[in-house]
Parts: structure tokens; sequence; C-alpha cells
């Protein structure tokens, strides 16, 4: 299992657009993808469980790679919520 925590910068936190785009992003890799909160862990393949978590500017997140391809996920992951987040 790879992991890194993320401290959200978008003004708007995790809203329903960059919620949609993480869903379709982690969807693509065959490994189980999660994202943490306050104790709280969701699959991050699913919208309704990231909008869930109310991830706000500033809050601090742990996304979760576990199995085939985990290393590429975590990577490529970590570059879109830079990015994106």
């Amino acid at each position: 299992m790879k992991e890194f925590t993320y401290t959200i910068t978008d003004p708007e936190g995790i809203h329903a657009r960059p919620a949609g785009v993480l869903v379709k992003q982690a969807a693509g890799y065959e490994c189980d993808v999660k994202i943490a909160k306050d104790g709280r862990e969701v699959d991050a393949k699913r919208i309704m469980g990231i909008m869930s978590l109310g991830v706000k500017c500033g809050m601090d997140i742990t996304v979760k790679c576990d199995g085939a391809g985990e290393d590429t996920a975590i990577a490529e992951l970590e570059t879109f919520f830079k990015e994106n987040l």
C-alpha cells in the first residue's frame, strides 16, 4: 500500500466538478483508491463518497492506493491533486 497526505488549496475545496474529474482519474487504475479525512475513509471511485467527506480549502486528506499498479497510481494522483486541488 502506498499513500500520501495533501492539503487542499482550491478555494472551494473538493466540490462537484473536481470530484467528478477525480473519480474519472481514480477509475482508470486497477488498484483500490481511497481518500481519508478525519478518520473516515471512502472509495475515490465513487463521487458520493468523496462529496460526503465535505473537504474544504486548507483541510488535509490522505490518498491511499493498494493493489496492482499502486506505484503508478499514487504518483499520478499526487500530480493530479497538485494541479487540480
